[in-house]
């Protein structure tokens, strides 16, 4: 009669390790702990869910590894081996291995619904005439500003949007709740930013705003090609080959759901197959 109870004893002493060896590793992501509507340390934005997704795949438990300098985090975090995967980079990144691209957006004209049809590109005549158009330093509206003539008299306007200091050695971050919300308050007439990141906000707007896609033709003023149009992968370290594979095979056969994820946030999708073989 025992014989029963030690076993039991001595499987018991053994359940702690044979728990460890069990327990799946951990999938450390990267992530951004204050880059709404992309993550925050809340769960909300849509690149949480998309790792949760990834993580489950894998069968291993989500860890995000956070950062809150967009500068350093690819240095600091993923190449010094503290995480493996950065859920929304540039297809091409040189800095990482990218996976297959999950999704293809463009920078947009956000405006008041009633506008519709004012702002198709950037030939188009109300951008003349806009008395504010709020955009990020850095961009490709940047370079387009610069271009249409309005850069130099929206400067000090761009600048109060971040309650400006000096950029020295700071990281300055542009808030796009409050960009898209200078066009629903009436104190721009449009702006002109990333439409993945405005999508959120262009939806949950007391007034009702549209999003136009801007064509992805224009070149700067001595003639070079501005992208507008971007693909998105996941990136991991350039030694991380299986990671990526693996990567790969949950794009693959996850598409559909990633995209419903996208759709649901509001993302301008464009298809992904235009042709071309750059990143745009």
């Amino acid at each position: 009669m025992r014989l029963i109870p030690l076993a039991v004893a001595a499987l018991v002493g053994l359940a702690p390790g044979a728990r460890a060896a069990n327990k799946a590793e951990p999938l450390k992501v990267c992530a951004a702990e204050n880059e709404l509507p992309y993550s925050d340390k809340n769960g909300k934005g849509f690149e949480n869910r998309l790792a949760e997704l990834v993580g489950k795949e894998l069968g291993r438990p989500v860890e995000n590894v956070w950062w809150t300098d967009a500068r350093y985090f690819v240095r600091d975090l993923l190449e010094a081996g503290k995480c493996d995967v950065v859920m929304g980079v540039d297809t091409g990144d040189p800095r990482m291995l990218t996976t297959a691209p999950y999704y293809r957006s463009g920078y947009v004209f956000v405006y008041p619904k009633d506008q519709e049809g004012k702002y198709r590109d950037w030939q188009s005549p109300a951008l003349k005439t806009a008395g504010h158009i709020a955009f990020v330093p850095d961009t490709p509206a940047d370079v387009m500003m610069k271009k249409i003539g309005r850069f130099n008299d929206m400067f000090n306007y761009m600048h109060s949007l971040v309650d400006f200091k000096s950029r020295r050695n700071q990281y300055v971050k542009y808030d796009m709740e409050r960009l898209v919300g200078e066009v629903a308050s009436g104190k721009a007439e449009v702006a002109a930013v990333w439409g993945p990141a405005a999508a959120r906000y262009v939806k949950a707007a007391a007034k009702p705003l549209a999003m136009a896609v801007i064509p992805d033709t224009n070149s700067r003023s001595d003639g070079e090609f501005v992208p507008h149009h971007y693909r998105t992968s996941m990136g991991v370290r350039k030694n991380d080959a299986a990671l990526l594979k693996a990567l790969n095979g949950i794009i693959a056969k996850h598409s559909a759901e990633i995209t419903e994820i996208l759709q649901a946030e509001g993302v301008p999708l464009l298809p992904l197959d235009d042709g071309k073989l750059a990143n745009n």
